[in-house]
Protein backbone atom coordinates (compact mmCIF):
# COMPACT_ATOMS: atom_id res chain seq x y z
CA UNK A 1 0.00 0.00 0.00
CA UNK A 2 1.13 2.92 -1.17
CA UNK A 3 1.91 6.06 1.22
CA UNK A 4 0.76 10.20 0.44
CA UNK A 5 1.37 13.15 2.46
CA UNK A 6 -1.92 15.39 2.62
CA UNK A 7 -1.38 18.91 4.18
CA UNK A 8 -4.16 20.61 5.36
CA UNK A 9 -6.20 17.89 5.65
CA UNK A 10 -8.69 18.18 8.31
CA UNK A 11 -10.98 20.12 6.68
CA UNK A 12 -12.52 21.16 3.12
CA UNK A 13 -10.12 20.00 0.13
CA UNK A 14 -7.95 18.23 2.29
CA UNK A 15 -10.68 15.91 4.24
CA UNK A 16 -11.85 15.72 0.72
CA UNK A 17 -8.77 14.54 -1.27
CA UNK A 18 -7.77 12.52 2.20
CA UNK A 19 -11.33 10.49 2.00
CA UNK A 20 -10.69 10.41 -2.00
CA UNK A 21 -7.38 8.82 -1.77
CA UNK A 22 -8.15 5.98 1.08
CA UNK A 23 -11.03 5.07 -1.47
CA UNK A 24 -8.62 4.20 -3.95
CA UNK A 25 -6.46 1.88 -1.59
CA UNK A 26 -3.80 4.54 -0.72
CA UNK A 27 -2.43 4.64 3.35
CA UNK A 28 -2.63 8.93 4.28
CA UNK A 29 -0.62 10.43 6.39
CA UNK A 30 -3.26 13.44 7.03
CA UNK A 31 -1.45 16.88 8.79
CA UNK A 32 -2.60 19.82 9.74
CA UNK A 33 -2.30 22.29 13.16
CA UNK A 34 -4.80 20.06 15.08
CA UNK A 35 -7.05 16.81 14.34
CA UNK A 36 -10.33 18.16 13.75
CA UNK A 37 -13.69 16.64 14.57
CA UNK A 38 -14.47 15.47 10.64
CA UNK A 39 -10.91 14.12 10.12
CA UNK A 40 -11.37 12.41 13.56
CA UNK A 41 -14.54 10.54 12.76
CA UNK A 42 -13.25 9.47 9.47
CA UNK A 43 -10.04 8.21 10.85
CA UNK A 44 -12.68 6.51 13.29
CA UNK A 45 -14.33 4.87 10.01
CA UNK A 46 -11.13 4.20 8.37
CA UNK A 47 -8.93 2.74 10.92
CA UNK A 48 -5.36 1.88 10.39
CA UNK A 49 -5.72 3.85 6.90
CA UNK A 50 -5.01 7.75 7.99
CA UNK A 51 -2.52 8.79 10.51
CA UNK A 52 -2.90 12.04 11.44
CA UNK A 53 0.60 14.20 11.87
CA UNK A 54 0.32 17.47 13.42
CA UNK A 55 2.32 20.53 11.49
CA UNK A 56 1.70 24.50 11.43
CA UNK A 57 2.91 25.34 8.45
CA UNK A 58 3.79 28.85 9.34
CA UNK A 59 6.77 27.82 10.80
CA UNK A 60 8.92 26.80 8.09
CA UNK A 61 11.88 25.90 10.40
CA UNK A 62 10.14 22.68 11.74
CA UNK A 63 9.48 21.29 8.10
CA UNK A 64 12.77 19.25 8.17
CA UNK A 65 12.20 17.67 11.16
CA UNK A 66 8.52 16.74 10.00
CA UNK A 67 9.74 15.39 7.23
CA UNK A 68 13.00 13.42 9.15
CA UNK A 69 10.18 11.93 11.01
CA UNK A 70 7.43 11.42 8.64
CA UNK A 71 9.84 8.73 6.64
CA UNK A 72 11.01 6.78 9.93
CA UNK A 73 7.62 6.48 10.84
CA UNK A 74 5.89 5.63 7.85
CA UNK A 75 8.39 4.29 5.82
CA UNK A 76 9.26 6.23 1.81
CA UNK A 77 6.57 8.93 1.12
CA UNK A 78 5.25 7.96 -2.76
CA UNK A 79 3.21 11.05 -2.67
CA UNK A 80 2.98 14.43 -1.34
CA UNK A 81 0.05 16.78 -1.83
CA UNK A 82 0.31 20.15 -0.74
CA UNK A 83 -2.86 21.79 -0.57
CA UNK A 84 -2.46 23.67 2.87
CA UNK A 85 -3.49 27.24 2.01
CA UNK A 86 -4.30 30.65 3.98
CA UNK A 87 -6.18 32.94 3.01
CA UNK A 88 -6.18 36.95 3.81
CA UNK A 89 -9.12 38.74 1.99
CA UNK A 90 -8.23 42.46 1.86
CA UNK A 91 -7.19 44.94 -0.64
CA UNK A 92 -3.13 45.16 -1.00
CA UNK A 93 -2.87 48.68 -0.05
CA UNK A 94 -4.31 48.73 3.63
CA UNK A 95 -2.86 44.85 3.94
CA UNK A 96 -0.69 44.68 7.29
CA UNK A 97 3.17 43.22 6.36
CA UNK A 98 2.22 40.31 8.84
CA UNK A 99 -0.85 38.94 6.42
CA UNK A 100 1.47 39.24 3.61
CA UNK A 101 4.26 37.71 5.45
CA UNK A 102 1.19 34.89 6.57
CA UNK A 103 0.27 33.78 3.18
CA UNK A 104 3.70 33.64 1.82
CA UNK A 105 5.04 31.55 4.11
CA UNK A 106 2.51 29.27 4.49
CA UNK A 107 1.09 28.92 0.73
CA UNK A 108 4.55 28.93 -1.42
CA UNK A 109 7.52 28.93 1.10
CA UNK A 110 6.29 25.63 2.91
CA UNK A 111 5.43 23.79 -0.04
CA UNK A 112 8.48 24.13 -1.62
CA UNK A 113 10.28 22.88 1.36
CA UNK A 114 8.43 20.02 1.87
CA UNK A 115 9.15 19.07 -1.80
CA UNK A 116 12.54 19.85 -1.14
CA UNK A 117 13.10 16.99 1.41
CA UNK A 118 10.28 14.84 0.19
CA UNK A 119 11.15 14.97 -3.47
CA UNK A 120 14.69 13.69 -2.18
CA UNK A 121 13.47 10.67 -1.03
CA UNK A 122 10.94 9.89 -3.92
CA UNK A 123 14.30 10.42 -6.31
CA UNK A 124 16.38 7.68 -4.62
CA UNK A 125 13.22 5.46 -4.78
CA UNK A 126 12.93 6.13 -8.43
CA UNK A 127 9.16 6.61 -8.28
CA UNK A 128 7.16 9.48 -6.93
CA UNK A 129 4.08 12.49 -7.19
CA UNK A 130 4.00 15.64 -5.97
CA UNK A 131 0.31 17.15 -6.28
CA UNK A 132 0.35 20.83 -5.62
CA UNK A 133 -2.69 22.41 -5.06
CA UNK A 134 -2.90 26.01 -7.38
CA UNK A 135 -6.31 28.37 -7.82
CA UNK A 136 -7.76 29.71 -11.09
CA UNK A 137 -7.02 32.81 -9.23
CA UNK A 138 -3.07 32.30 -9.91
CA UNK A 139 -3.91 33.28 -13.37
CA UNK A 140 -7.42 34.96 -13.74
CA UNK A 141 -6.58 37.30 -10.13
CA UNK A 142 -9.25 38.29 -7.96
CA UNK A 143 -10.07 42.26 -6.06
CA UNK A 144 -8.69 41.51 -2.78
CA UNK A 145 -7.01 38.47 -3.53
CA UNK A 146 -3.46 39.41 -4.45
CA UNK A 147 -1.11 38.01 -1.98
CA UNK A 148 -2.95 34.98 -2.17
CA UNK A 149 -2.77 34.67 -5.79
CA UNK A 150 0.91 35.71 -5.83
CA UNK A 151 1.51 32.71 -3.85
CA UNK A 152 -0.34 30.55 -5.84
CA UNK A 153 1.25 31.67 -9.30
CA UNK A 154 4.51 30.69 -6.75
CA UNK A 155 2.69 27.17 -6.75
CA UNK A 156 3.07 27.04 -10.24
CA UNK A 157 5.98 28.31 -11.01
CA UNK A 158 7.50 25.73 -8.36
CA UNK A 159 5.23 22.74 -10.45
CA UNK A 160 6.73 24.05 -13.59
CA UNK A 161 10.34 23.63 -12.47
CA UNK A 162 10.71 20.87 -9.93
CA UNK A 163 8.89 19.14 -12.47
CA UNK A 164 12.21 19.29 -14.86
CA UNK A 165 14.16 18.68 -11.52
CA UNK A 166 12.79 15.27 -11.04
CA UNK A 167 11.61 13.82 -13.98
CA UNK A 168 14.32 11.92 -14.59
CA UNK A 169 14.18 10.36 -11.73
CA UNK A 170 10.05 8.77 -12.69
CA UNK A 171 8.89 11.51 -10.12
CA UNK A 172 6.21 13.47 -11.65
CA UNK A 173 4.87 17.06 -10.75
CA UNK A 174 1.81 18.19 -11.19
CA UNK A 175 -0.84 21.03 -9.57
CA UNK A 176 -4.63 21.23 -9.38
CA UNK A 177 -5.77 24.78 -9.59
CA UNK A 178 -9.67 24.61 -8.33
CA UNK A 179 -12.36 27.45 -8.84
CA UNK A 180 -14.34 28.69 -6.29
CA UNK A 181 -16.09 25.76 -4.03
CA UNK A 182 -18.01 26.63 -0.91
CA UNK A 183 -15.29 25.88 1.58
CA UNK A 184 -14.41 27.56 4.42
CA UNK A 185 -11.66 29.74 2.05
CA UNK A 186 -14.47 31.23 0.23
CA UNK A 187 -16.88 31.51 3.74
CA UNK A 188 -16.09 35.30 3.40
CA UNK A 189 -17.25 35.90 -0.15
CA UNK A 190 -21.63 36.58 -0.10
CA UNK A 191 -23.61 33.95 -1.35
CA UNK A 192 -24.62 36.52 -3.70
CA UNK A 193 -20.47 36.63 -5.28
CA UNK A 194 -20.82 32.79 -5.67
CA UNK A 195 -24.03 32.78 -7.26
CA UNK A 196 -22.93 34.98 -9.98
CA UNK A 197 -19.53 32.84 -10.31
CA UNK A 198 -21.82 30.25 -10.53
CA UNK A 199 -24.36 31.69 -13.22
CA UNK A 200 -21.29 32.50 -15.37
CA UNK A 201 -19.29 29.56 -15.52
CA UNK A 202 -19.78 27.20 -18.68
CA UNK A 203 -21.56 24.50 -16.61
CA UNK A 204 -23.79 27.12 -14.48
CA UNK A 205 -22.29 25.49 -11.33
CA UNK A 206 -19.23 25.19 -8.73
CA UNK A 207 -17.03 23.05 -8.83
CA UNK A 208 -16.72 20.56 -5.48
CA UNK A 209 -13.85 19.41 -3.35
CA UNK A 210 -14.99 16.01 -4.42
CA UNK A 211 -14.21 17.94 -7.81
CA UNK A 212 -11.02 18.63 -7.37
CA UNK A 213 -10.12 15.78 -5.23
CA UNK A 214 -10.70 13.24 -8.03
CA UNK A 215 -7.91 15.05 -10.22
CA UNK A 216 -5.74 15.08 -7.61
CA UNK A 217 -6.13 11.49 -7.26
CA UNK A 218 -5.75 10.82 -11.11
CA UNK A 219 -2.85 12.47 -10.99
CA UNK A 220 -1.16 10.26 -8.12
CA UNK A 221 -2.20 7.08 -9.87
CA UNK A 222 -0.40 4.90 -12.70
CA UNK A 223 -2.45 6.58 -15.48
CA UNK A 224 -0.90 9.78 -15.23
CA UNK A 225 2.67 8.48 -15.75
CA UNK A 226 3.43 10.85 -18.47
CA UNK A 227 1.40 13.87 -16.75
CA UNK A 228 4.07 16.05 -15.42
CA UNK A 229 4.46 20.45 -15.47
CA UNK A 230 1.60 20.70 -15.60
CA UNK A 231 -1.94 22.51 -14.21
CA UNK A 232 -5.39 21.46 -14.14
CA UNK A 233 -8.00 23.45 -14.21
CA UNK A 234 -11.00 22.08 -11.93
CA UNK A 235 -13.62 25.19 -11.98
CA UNK A 236 -16.56 24.09 -13.82
CA UNK A 237 -15.90 25.93 -16.87
CA UNK A 238 -15.42 29.57 -15.24
CA UNK A 239 -12.30 30.24 -17.19
CA UNK A 240 -13.00 28.68 -20.27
Amino acid sequence: MKTVLVTGATRGLGLAITRRLVRDGYRVIASGRRMSPELSALSADLEGKISFAPLDLQDTQVIASFARDVLRSHGPIYGLVNNAAAGVNGILGTMHLSDIEHVMRVNAIAPIVLAKHLSRTMAMAGEGRIVNVSSIIARTGFAGLAAYGASKAAVEGLTRSLAREVGKRGVTVNAVAPGFMRTDMTASLEDDKLSTIQRRSALRDLASPEDAAAAVAYLLSADARAVTGTVMTIDAGSTA
